[in-house]
């Protein structure tokens, strides 16, 4: 064991089964070890670093606020934080927008949204939400109880109450727990992600549309790993014709500090009154000028490239000896591989490339600006290694 996985070992909480890599530095999408070894990086921070490591223009928006003012609170103004707001409302429609500092935070506020609405318009019985067997949306005691994975509920009982499981993709279960419930909200990822990165059918996601519609029920997307054009739309939401009342946002979002963000429509805009919700850091302008910098270089230039490797990249893999399946959407890719996905990412960082797992899968979620050069490179070993014996 090295100095620095000993001291990890020693004082860092064992809550993570760490890949026996110690990064030091990188550039684009290129890693490099303390022993100088390089990596092409296909996981991006779990879909954060979405233009890569160092890049320059995140680099000087960060540089220069901190120059400028690192915090001030939520008890005054701060131009980073209402220039980020309007931005993301411009670019999708929505009214309203509350910052905190993670995903699951996100998805907290929409989930505290979605039942106030709820209890004002018909009343405080009305608290129910259903999200999807398979579905993650975060690690608080709330968040974990809107997940719908048994295996993340061991051991934190009693989680919050008012969460149903709706099985992904069965309209016909989904209209039987709608109508046997008191419901406030629909909660969903159009790609559940870390369930085995699974794209829900078009025609289920139209079906959540319709009911959300009928019922005056809130539609809320989770949008924490697939949002920020990961999936070659701005929002994953937006390859779907649909327009949901609330979406979550993280990750991809602050480019490499910690921001989640919970965007409101019309309906709801004004649900949160003052008093109802904060966070000390959220909005906070350092994050939030990193931030704006992302979102303002999201175009459909760079939508349309994301697609373009995606293609790629499925078209590359399917078929390929020792691989099975390949999911998912834009560049957020799930491999199902012959051999176990765990050996597979191992195999790959001893070549030089980094992947990711989620459940029995290889997971992709590269920079979104990486050049085809090392992604064509990085597939190519990921083949390799999936069909050696």
């Amino acid at each position: 064991m090295s100095e620095l996985q000993n001291i990890d070992s020693l004082f860092v909480a064992n809550t993570y089964n760490r890949f026996p890599i110690e990064i030091k530095e990188g550039n684009g999408s290129i890693l490099k070890d303390f022993n100088g070894k390089e990596y092409i990086d296909l996981g991006s921070g779990i879909g954060v670093t979405i233009f890569g490591i160092n890049d320059k223009p995140w680099k000087d928006a960060v540089i220069n606020q901190i120059n400028t003012l690192q915090h001030a609170s939520n008890l005054y103004y701060t131009k980073p934080c209402a220039d980020l707001a309007k931005a993301l409302c411009e670019k999708t429609g929505m009214k309203k927008v509350f910052f905190g500092n993670s995903g699951a935070e996100a998805n907290e506020c929409a989930i505290k949204v979605a039942r106030k609405y709820a209890e004002e318009k018909k009343g405080n019985d009305y608290y129910k939400i259903i999200t999807l067997v398979n579905s993650f949306h975060g690690r608080t005691i709330t968040t974990l109880a809107a997940t719908g994975q048994d295996v993340f509920h061991k051991s934190f009982t009693p989680l919050t109450d008012g969460f149903l499981y709706a099985k992904a993709n069965d309209v016909d279960g989904l209209k039987e727990l709608v109508k046997n419930n008191k419901v406030a909200a629909i909660m969903f990822e159009c790609v559940q992600g870390e369930g085995g990165v699974l794209p829900l059918n078009a025609d289920f996601i139209k079906a959540i549309d319709d009911i959300c519609k009928s019922e005056d029920i809130l539609m809320v997307v989770d949008e924490v790993q697939t949002g920020n054009g990961r999936t070659g739309k701005m929002y994953a939401y937006m390859n779907f014709g649909i327009n949901p009342d609330i979406v979550s946002t993280a990750k991809g979002l602050g480019g490499g500090l910690p921001i989640g963000a919970c965007l409101m429509n019309e309906k709801v805009q004004n649900v949160l009154k003052f008093g109802d919700h904060g966070s000390t850091f959220g909005g906070n302008p350092v994050a939030c000028a990193g931030a704006l910098s992302i979102v303002n270089r999201i175009d459909d230039k760079l939508l349309d490239d994301v697609k373009a490797k995606s293609e790629y990249v499925f078209n590359s893999l399917n078929g390929s000896e020792g691989i099975e399946s390949v999911s998912g959407l834009g560049l957020m890719i799930g491999i199902k591989t012959v051999k176990p996905a765990k050996e597979v990412v191992l195999k790959c960082m001893e070549k030089g490339v980094i992947c990711l797992t989620a459940k029995d899968k290889v997971r992709l979620l590269p920079a979104l600006n990486i050049n085809m050069e090392d992604l064509k490179k990085a597939v190519e070993i990921i083949k390799e290694v999936a069909k050696e014996n």
